[in-house]
């Protein structure tokens, strides 16, 4: 049985390194389990990609930060919902999900963004 907890932090903590740290090699290294597959299709399979895509991201977009709204955790998989700012004024609502190994290590990941709009038809926002 996996412990929720602990999946959920590691993920946070995976996401947050390599997000708002910019330091993907590290998050792979520290917080990846023998595979990595990705889903995102901007995104090619495998942990060698996932650091170089991240890479890049951070040098071309100084500035952009993620804020995880709330995480969730069932068996071997963590979903969290996040609001990504980026310079000039872009920001997201994601949903991303990821799925641990038996060890507590991130071995696959999939994601839904949705860009925020400048107008809304209610008073709620999307957090």
């Amino acid at each position: 049985m996996p412990d929720l907890e602990t999946n959920k932090q590691n993920v946070i903590a995976f996401y947050e390194m390599m997000f708002n740290d910019c330091e993907p090699a590290k998050a792979i290294e520290t917080y990846a389990g023998a595979e990595y597959i990705q889903h995102n299709t901007h995104v090619a399979d495998g942990k060698a990609a996932f650091i170089a895509y991240f890479e890049r991201m951070a040098r071309e977009n100084p500035g952009k930060r993620v804020e995880i709204k709330r995480a969730f955790a069932e068996g071997n998989h963590v979903i969290l919902h996040c609001h990504q700012i980026w310079p000039a004024g872009l920001e997201y609502a994601g949903i991303d999900i990821f799925r641990l190994d038996d060890d507590g290590k991130v071995v696959e990941h999939w994601d839904v963004l949705q860009e925020i709009p400048e107008h809304s038809a209610n008073d709620n926002t999307m957090f």
